[in-house]
């Protein structure tokens, strides 16, 4: 009956029998039967619906006529040919050939008829308006339609229009206009951006009122994850800036923050804190600066002084210890109790003492015993080595009592006050390494802190400009652990004349590159002349015996960090270390494009990285060791990415030279930091049991990385075996060592993942701390195994606490319900969908380890920040009631 039905108005439009009979007017009718019919149509998922299959056949028929209808000046033909191109359009939709955009071209001629048409003034009342032209025909279509219109636009392009001109697209862009407003008030945010970014004009998203407080958080969601995938350098910039505007507007200063952030765009802080009138707000803001650590002071606000103290993080370490005593774990622990030697199978001490001679205390395991203590016990303030008494300080000679007194500064972490007190008195010990460990101390103890009275310059101000080398060394790392990140210039002005100096001792060299990375950590993503091109010059003028010194590459570093995660920022400099003569210049090269690609995922320099490591070197290879790292730099914090640098690294191990099959397990270890995923501990547990010292070394270091902080009862297990295993073997154990006090970092309170609110943003100076501790294992042998062990306490700098505090108005503790899980993708789904899965629900303190999300587990509280993490502060809900409670109870 329908098909009878429509095959009899198909026949009267064309007018088969050619009768006189037939107007205009009739035509109309029919054609109007053909629309209603095509509109109200509902089909199932598997069949076609029905108006559009009986119409298949006679599409040509159709065409034809189209075809035959001339231009004329009669208002009734004209809409005739109008509306019978939307009939066309959507069944081109079906029928189309796919390159021809047969749909879009229907589309494009009828709307031009419209025009025509509301010119002559004819009788449009009929012709719906554009709007409905559009949206009436139903999701598909417009589906289908925004596809062909960004094929079109880049056809355009290809043919020489002017992306930029408007007039060009003219016609394109006014159904864009359309469909985009369409999209979103349908919920399909996706679609209407994907649509925009294709025609390359996302800044219409600004324009669109259809953007409101219910779906503002999916569209920049989107736009936020999207960015990924933009390998333009200007693409990436103009959708986070497309994200940023729609947050300022809709006042979510917060979120807004964290946008700027991640485009490293810091002039936007000064702005969005005065133009944001809520307190809270502005506290929590001020979190999220002190947790990326960025150096900025609030002037001319009636709270500067509170605010200035959050961004300082001056209560940092009250709060640390209060989550420590609510989680009962504040006794200090030895570092016995991590080593649990009584469990090995080799039977302690006694045994061996009847076999053999006495067993003495090694220096090198006292050592390791201090690293392991002070990360242990990091920032709790109290331990049972070093703060009862100095006995332990001399069990160690020449650089262990370095580290020893050094290790104080780790253990009074963030608490500054107390801290210098304990660590003054070493300050003026007659013995040269007790002083240097001494000054040492007093950089990592206020790493990421601000202190009025920034005690760490001016105790460090008279070592850097003395006489006594070892005492040049601390005072160079204290002063990058302490600020870095912060860009001062006065700590600048300290340090460039060192990496100037050019008098040939044999430890010139060692001092260049110390003050070289601690520059590059101060000033850590800022892209600063000064020091860059100092660094530069510095490479260039070296001889070549000061190159081919083992601590070269942290000059490299230095560099890099200088221009981290700042993509074509650093072309100029690359240029200039090219002309390097020197071997070490494709090292440098390739240091600073990772360290300037890092975390956006480029596939091209992926690639560009890969080739590095084709190449069968076997000497002089280090450059494809940075580019093995290289690869997990660029790829790490983003899931794709990640997953496919895996399965590279697998090809890599199993083709490749030695050079860079020693760097595939720190690779590993940078692209799950705080991490342990089990498929990554189980290669690396494989690769320490490797015939090569260096891989297997690197290996069980790569494990301490991957599980730092996280108490990882398997990874534990894993290294106490090693322990045994490599019993012989002075330079494995210490790596062991090593990789157990990472494991058990702050009694497993911390964490080293440069990640945070929710993976979105990237510290520079946590990243910056974790790289030192990666390139100084591409030669243990003159680094962490010799004398330069002081190194691994860069890793201060990536040290934060896992922990969700939920504070009132006045920042004092108010535990809520929260439930905490497996964070889950929600990025262009439909509705609500769950952000987490597998949760339990806790009581706030709560630790968060990696790849995990917290939200709120009652409805009595709403929290100021869009993300739980760290300190959040809450305030009541307005539109709370509490459920009644029945009287049995």
């Amino acid at each position: 009956e329908l098909k009878e039905r429509l095959e009899t108005c198909v026949s009267t439009l064309i007018n088969e029998k050619s009768e006189a009979s037939v107007t205009t007017q009739i035509r109309l009718k029919a054609l109007d039967v053909i629309v209603t019919e095509l509109r109200s149509a509902t089909s199932s998922m598997t069949s076609v619906p029905k108006p559009l299959k009986f119409l298949r056949p006679k599409y040509e028929t159709l065409k034809e006529y189209y075809g035959t209808i001339g231009d004329t000046e009669e208002s009734e033909v004209l809409f005739l040919r109008a509306r019978l191109g939307d009939v066309l359009a959507v069944l081109a939709m079906t029928l189309g050939k796919h390159d021809e955009r047969e749909s879009l071209n229907f589309k494009l001629k009828g709307a031009k008829d419209y025009e025509s048409l509301a010119k002559m003034g004819g009788d449009t009342t009929t012709a719906t308006t554009d709007d409905n032209n559009l949206g009436s025909w139903g999701h598909e279509f417009i589906r289908s339609l925004a596809g062909e219109i960004g094929q079109e636009y880049n056809a355009r392009v290809l043919a020489g229009a002017d992306p930029d001109d408007d007039a060009a697209f003219a016609d394109l862009l006014g159904m864009v206009d359309v469909i985009v407003p369409f999209n979103v008030e349908h919920n399909a945010e996706a679609e209407a951006i994907d649509l925009l970014i294709e025609v390359q004009r996302l800044k219409n998203v600004l324009k669109l009122d259809s953007i409101d407080e219910k779906n503002y958080k999916r569209v920049c969601l989107y736009l936020i994850k999207t960015a990924d995938f933009m390998s333009d350098p200007d693409d990436y910039a103009e959708v986070l800036e497309a994200a940023y505007e729609l947050f300022h507007k809709q006042s979510q200063y917060f979120d807004a923050l964290r946008v700027a952030l991640r485009m490293g765009n810091e002039e936007a802080i000064p702005d969005l804190m005065s133009q944001c009138s809520d307190p809270l707000m502005k506290k929590q803001m001020c979190f999220l600066l002190a947790r990326h650590r960025i150096n900025f002071e609030v002037e001319g606000d009636d709270d500067e002084e509170e605010l200035n103290e959050i961004i300082g993080n001056e209560k940092l370490s009250e709060e640390f210890l209060k989550v420590a005593q609510d989680l009962d774990v504040t006794e200090a622990k030895t570092p016995e109790d991590i080593y649990k030697s009584h469990l090995a199978e080799t039977g302690g001490f006694s045994r061996r003492r009847e076999a053999g001679g006495a067993v003495v205390d090694s220096a090198r395991a006292n050592l390791a015993s201090t690293y392991v203590n002070a990360f242990v016990n990091a920032g709790f303030g109290q331990d049972k080595l070093m703060t009862p008494d100095n006995e332990w300080l001399y069990k160690n000679k020449d650089h262990g009592m370095m580290a020893a007194s050094a290790s104080l500064g780790l253990i009074q972490l963030w608490n500054v006050e107390e801290g210098l007190a304990q660590i003054d008195k070493f300050l003026y010990s007659s013995e040269e390494y007790v002083k240097a460990g001494a000054a040492l101390a007093v950089g990592i103890l206020s790493s990421g802190v601000r202190n009025d009275a920034d005690p760490t310059l001016a105790l460090l101000d008279e070592h850097i400009n003395g006489d006594s080398h070892i005492m040049k060394c601390a005072a160079c790392t204290g002063l990058g652990i302490a600020y870095a990140g912060s860009a001062r210039e006065d700590v600048m002005e300290l340090l460039l004349p060192l990496v100037e100096q050019d008098n040939s001792g044999p430890n010139t060299m060692l001092e260049v590159s110390l003050a070289g990375l601690a520059l590059g950590m101060i000033y850590v993503g800022k892209c600063d002349d000064a020091v860059g091109g100092t660094i530069v010059q510095r490479l260039m003028e070296a001889s070549d015996e000061e190159l081919d010194h083992s601590h070269a590459i942290f000059l490299c570093l230095g560099l890099g960090l200088l221009f981290l995660g700042r993509m074509e920022k650093a072309e100029a400099m690359l240029e200039a270390l090219r002309t390097i003569e020197h071997k070490i210049s494709k090292t440098a090269v390739i240091v600073l494009e990772t360290c300037a690609y890092a975390g956006s995922g480029n596939v091209l320099q992926v690639q560009e990285m890969l080739h590095q490591c084709s190449e069968h070197i076997e000497e002089d290879a280090q450059h494809q060791m940075a580019a093995v790292v290289g690869i997990s730099l660029i790829t790490m914090g983003e899931q794709v990415g990640s997953e496919m640098a895996l399965r590279s690294f697998e090809h890599l191990l199993h083709y490749c030279e030695l050079p860079v099959k020693r760097a595939v397990p720190l690779a590993l270890g940078v692209l799950n930091i705080s991490n342990p995923d089990f498929s990554v501990i189980d290669q690396l547990s494989r690769l320490s049991h490797d015939p090569d010292t260096e891989i297997s070394q690197n290996a069980i270091l790569a494990m301490g990385l991957t599980s730092a902080g996280t108490n990882n009862s398997r990874v534990a297990g894993l290294l106490r075996q090693l322990s045994e295993f490599y019993s012989k073997e002075a330079g494995h154990v210490f790596c062991v060592r090593i990789a157990q006090a990472m494991l058990h970092m702050g009694k497993g309170l911390m964490t080293l993942s440069p990640f945070h609110s929710d993976k979105m943003l990237t510290c520079g100076p946590a990243l910056g701390g974790v790289l030192t501790l990666i390139y100084s294992c591409f030669d243990l042998k003159s680094t962490l195994l010799d004398k330069s062990h002081y190194l691994i306490y860069y890793l201060t700098c990536a040290m934060n606490p896992r922990m969700l505090i939920t504070v009132n108005e006045d920042l004092s503790w108010r535990p809520v319900t929260v439930r905490v899980g497996q964070a889950v993708e929600t990025v262009g789904q439909a509705g609500k969908p769950k952000t987490i899965t597998g949760f339990q629900t806790h009581t706030t303190p709560v630790l968060i380890s990696s790849g995990e999300r917290a939200e709120l587990g009652t409805e009595e509280v709403l929290s100021v920040s869009s993300v739980l993490e760290g300190i959040v502060i809450v305030k009541d809900n307005p539109d709370y009631e509490a459920p009644e409670t029945d009287e049995k109870k």
